[in-house]
């Protein structure tokens, strides 16, 4: 990792990334797109050092309060954070100023800052997201070596469940050939229904692939699925969406398990569930 000043910390929807890089090594990983100008090895991170000292500053100036996102880019709770606990300083910060908070991640650690997220919770609103994409754990082990397992994950996802903190999964992304199937789909969703999830996020069927990305996802086919990597170029040669050809079939599935079990997943209604600023524990301790 390498350490740096950073001059600012949100995003004008209000989202942080406190770490730039990864370690969690996922073979299908967005974020090492060459379109996003990293200027350092993927995964040498860099630490925003000061990003508790921002958000306080941003969050200081802000007229009204809302709800604070961790982005997607980068997982909040990389190995690293287990030893900085600049997210948990972040995260003590947004409960102490008295903002909403949406995080997304898929590690388990994120239990370790299970009081903050309570406290949150209780005064406005807390949103956990967990990202789920392979039920098969020796295969989640493949496309994701170095997070939790779908498994913890799901476990993770039931204490939030049962501390009264909502969450909204994300089943993205499902790859062509490899985890695009109903057996896999049906597997994630009745750990959605057991944690009693909020919403479903998924965008479709597929994956993207972009110049940076599609080369280390190719070098990880020939690793693990042999002559994939031939199928995958002869059927989509340099597409940007890579879509699957289970994607309809597969995603009836999703919006009817969704619709039968009033769960979320309209993307505009997720952003907007995701996006609300709950007042009511705030006004009510006015009054």
């Amino acid at each position: 990792m390498h350490k740096v000043k950073a001059k600012g910390i949100l995003s004008a929807n209000n989202g942080m990334n406190i770490y730039r890089g990864c370690t969690h090594g996922c073979i299908y990983c967005d974020s090492r797109s060459k379109c996003y100008q990293m200027d350092h090895d993927f995964t040498d991170i860099e630490v925003k050092e000061n990003a508790p000292e921002l958000l306080a500053d941003a969050l200081s100036r802000k007229r009204k309060k809302c709800m604070i996102g961790t982005g997607s880019m980068t997982d909040p709770y990389l190995h690293l954070e287990q030893e900085l606990k600049l997210t948990r300083r972040c995260i003590e910060i947004i409960a102490q100023m008295g903002f909403g908070l949406s995080i997304l991640t898929k590690s388990a650690h994120i239990l370790r800052d299970l009081d903050l997220l309570k406290q949150i919770n209780g005064r406005s609103k807390c949103v956990v997201q967990m990202t789920l994409t392979t039920y098969d754990e020796d295969l989640c082990r493949i496309l994701e070596p170095g997070v939790s397992t779908t498994r913890q994950r799901f476990e993770a996802l039931k204490v939030f469940r049962d501390n009264g903190i909502p969450t909204v999964v994300w089943i993205s992304p499902l790859l062509p050939y490899i985890n695009d199937t109903e057996e896999n789909i049906r597997g994630l969703l009745d750990y959605c229904l057991e944690a009693k999830v909020k919403g479903i996020i998924c965008y479709g069927i597929g994956l993207t692939l972009r110049d940076g990305s599609r080369e280390f996802f190719y070098e990880k086919l020939e690793r693990h699925f042999p002559g994939l990597k031939e199928k995958y170029m002869a059927t989509y040669k340099n597409a940007y969406e890579i879509t699957s050809p289970h994607h309809r079939p597969l995603m009836k599935v999703i919006r009817d398990a969704c619709r039968k079990n009033d769960i979320i997943f309209g993307m505009e209604e997720v952003f907007a569930y995701l996006r609300e600023f709950d007042q009511t524990s705030e006004q009510i301790s006015f009054f």
